[in-house]
């Protein structure tokens, strides 16, 4: 079952012809309210929320100002909206406003779920501006997107705009703000800074694109012929509007080593190349950063990789990181996620050997010296070695032949290692003197058990299956000896009477 209401009729006569005014919203303010009117249909409950979504209430026919709210919709629109009425109680408090063309009334009944043209709200108003005079035709739309006319009082956001009568473009453009009027452009956050087509947040300016250049008025983009020469353009073949010209095919700007030219809306662009950046106006290389294991750092101009403590740049490849003891021993880099020590798993630098004392790990230098290597002498450095050649040779590039120079005589120290620790890698079973030596006392030692065991077995084995000389067994060690048969028994004494019969067993 619907529920009714009753209509309040006020006439309003609006100008014929003016179609497009009539779609638009209009208000009205005074004092510290406004008037809004929203051609959009809605019944009565969307009338209600329409108007608390703009931040208002539906407008209420028996407020102050009501009425000449009303005398102002009058010259511009036609229908019926809905409106509130204070002097009403019930459901009769929703009534509406027909507005006709002969100015008569009527209050017929109404359904609040009928769609009406539309419907008026109120707005209070804090610090509005008053009427603004900068040109002999003002024109105001607030902020809800309404234009407000006849009204002596506008409310912040209010944009006031002046202009001449046949003029194509506006003579200022101005913002309510705390009850004073700004001229444009101001703050791009605000309206786009009352911007026509961009606003440069920067310079707090407002920016045309190609084709138009900036009106006197500050805001709006006129057309202009030479603006396409202006932006890095060209007009178009059917010389209509503008086309973009490559600058950098006309006359390529960027000179500079390392540079190219790129084409924009704007212009020529100068740029860098890939794996370049631009620093003081230089086009510097940064490609090796990144394939820098570590951390890459600029020095004297050029960037390079850098290691972290206990680490060297690779001689191998600049990119890469190696382990680097810069003394005799050094701790060694372990596993810290083993869960027993004697598990743990550590590393040492190239040209060192783990070694263990007090129960820590530790690196110590192998002397690769101790190998040969060198076809004359070699020098011993931490982690590495180098081959020398006496004088009157050079070093081979092998780094370990010295060939003679043919009488060009050569410093002592002419031979140069090589620069990557190779023969380190190439021997890195090499291990220190006093590791060489405990290896050569175990292996003295196991022969000397061997030896040992070996005669052992020897008398053993000649106890068992020798000669055995009894001559020398005298007094009382006598043993009788006696062979068995079926037929006889024989007697056997070794006794002096038989002592130089040689008797063997």
């Amino acid at each position: 079952m619907f529920s009714t209401a009753r209509a309040l009729l006020i006439p309003v006569i609006f100008l014929c012809g003016l179609e497009e005014v009539a779609l638009a919203q209009h208000g009205h303010c005074a004092a510290d309210r406004c008037f809004a009117l929203f051609l959009k249909p809605a019944n009565y409950s969307a009338a209600q929320r329409g108007c608390q979504d703009s931040g208002g209430r539906l407008m209420d026919a028996a407020t102050e100002h009501a009425g000449e709210a009303f005398a102002s919709f009058e010259r511009a629109i036609r229908g019926r909206f809905w409106v509130n009425d204070s002097n009403r109680t019930g459901t009769q408090r929703r009534s509406l406003v027909s507005v006709t063309t002969n100015g008569s009334s009527t209050l017929p009944a109404e359904h609040d779920s009928d769609t009406l043209s539309g419907y008026m709200c109120q707005y209070t108003v804090n610090e509005p501006c008053s009427s603004l005079r900068a040109g002999s035709r003002m024109s105001y739309v607030a902020y809800e997107g309404f234009e407000v006319k006849d009204s002596e009082h506008f409310p912040q956001g209010t944009i006031a705009t002046a202009e001449t009568p046949g003029a194509e473009y506006a003579d200022s453009k101005h913002v309510c703000f705390m009850g004073v009027w700004i001229k444009a452009p101001w703050s791009c956050e605000v309206f786009n800074g009352g911007c026509e087509h961009r606003c440069n947040g920067t310079s707090q300016t407002c920016t045309c694109p190609a084709g138009r250049s900036l009106h006197p008025n500050n805001v709006t983009c006129a057309k202009d012929p030479r603006a396409c020469q202006k932006h890095g353009g060209e007009v178009a073949q059917d010389g209509k509007g503008c086309v973009d010209a490559d600058e950098c095919k006309q006359r390529n700007p960027c000179t500079r080593e390392n540079q190219e030219c790129v084409n924009e809306p704007q212009g020529a662009v100068c740029r860098c190349i890939d794996g370049f950046a631009e620093e003081d106006g230089v086009c510097v290389n940064t490609t090796i950063c990144f394939s820098c294991e570590h951390r890459c750092e600029k020095i004297r101009g050029v960037y390079e990789c850098r290691c972290l403590d206990g680490f060297r740049v690779s001689p191998r490849n600049p990119t890469d990181c190696e382990e680097h003891c810069a003394e005799k021993d050094c701790p060694a880099r372990c596993d810290p996620n083993a869960d027993k020590k004697g598990q743990r798993q550590c590393f040492c630098p190239d040209g060192y050997i783990q070694d263990t004392m007090d129960n820590d790990t530790f690196c110590t230098d192998i002397d690769e010296c101790d190998n040969e290597q060198c076809g004359h002498r070699c020098e011993n450095s931490f982690g590495s070695f180098r081959c020398l050649c006496e004088e009157g040779y050079a070093l081979e590039d092998d780094g370990y032949t010295c060939l003679r120079t043919d009488g060009e005589a050569e410093d002592a120290g002419s031979g140069v290692s090589p620069s990557d620790p190779a023969p380190a890698d190439a021997h890195a079973a090499a291990v220190p003197f006093y590791v060489k030596t405990g290896s050569v006392m175990g292996i003295a030692v196991f022969v000397a058990l061997g030896a040992a065991l070996l005669y052992l077995l020897w008398r053993s084995m000649s106890k068992r299956c020798g000669k055995f000389e009894l001559t020398s067994l005298k007094g009382p060690d006598i043993f009788y000896l006696q062979q068995m048969s079926t037929d006889t028994y024989k007697r056997l004494s070794f006794d002096k009477p038989f002592k130089n019969d040689s008797q063997r067993v």
